[in-house]
């Protein structure tokens, strides 16, 4: 499979991964918004290079996974608990707990920077979702698990990442709505994005338990 082919498929579905409401592009958005735009990139790459570490050990898992098929249902399982808390959390106990907004107080563009490594290194799911991507990637020999193949793979899934979280940062730069961007609204987004992704995720355990 040609190189360059695998990159741009890691760079697709990076995007259509990072596509729905999440933390990490909300927050790469509210950032750029309140501190500026160098700031919000500034946060982005650190969260790409986070990115970058989880999409190559996505790769290798699946590689141990292809072998092991009984090993997704557990780790399915176990992603529809996050989701529901997830859901739960952003719902009901994050609007619950917004008292009025308060302007960090940011010493330089470092601390940005760690925060979206430390945030992404926290933000789990694109390891089991970039997984299942390069399982089903290799099933159609689109995909194979060998070190250039991964490699280029990795860097596009980064890099696909990086131009999502721009994209919402220049978004949300252009329209500036407080209604749309208010801390509450975001939490009501993301609850609702994870709770949509809990029900699918339910009907398809369910599904495969009585097929």
């Amino acid at each position: 499979m040609d190189i360059t082919y695998i990159f741009f498929l890691g760079l697709f579905f990076a995007l259509i991964g990072v596509i729905p409401p999440g933390l990490l592009n909300m927050t790469a958005a509210k950032i750029s918004l309140k501190e500026g735009h160098v700031r919000g990139i500034v946060f982005s790459i650190g969260v790409t290079i986070t990115v970058f570490i989880q999409t190559y050990i996505a790769a290798i898992f699946a590689r141990y996974l292809s072998k092991h098929p009984e090993v997704i249902d557990v780790l399915r399982s176990i992603a529809l608990v996050l989701f529901i808390g997830i859901t739960i959390y952003f719902l009901f106990i994050a609007k619950a707990t917004i008292k009025k907004e308060i302007k960090p107080k940011i010493k330089s563009k470092h601390s940005r920077f760690f925060q979206g490594l430390l945030m992404s290194a926290i933000n789990v799911f694109p390891i089991p979702y970039q997984a299942y991507m390069t399982i089903t990637l290799a099933s159609y020999k689109w995909l194979n698990f060998q070190l250039p193949s991964i490699i280029a793979y990795v860097i596009g899934a980064g890099i696909g990442t990086f131009i999502m979280l721009y994209i919402y940062m220049f978004f949300f730069d252009k329209i500036k709505s407080k209604t749309l961007t208010s801390q509450k609204n975001m939490n009501y987004i993301i609850g609702g994005i994870t709770g949509v992704i809990s029900i699918v995720t339910l009907v398809n355990i369910v599904k495969d338990a009585y097929s």
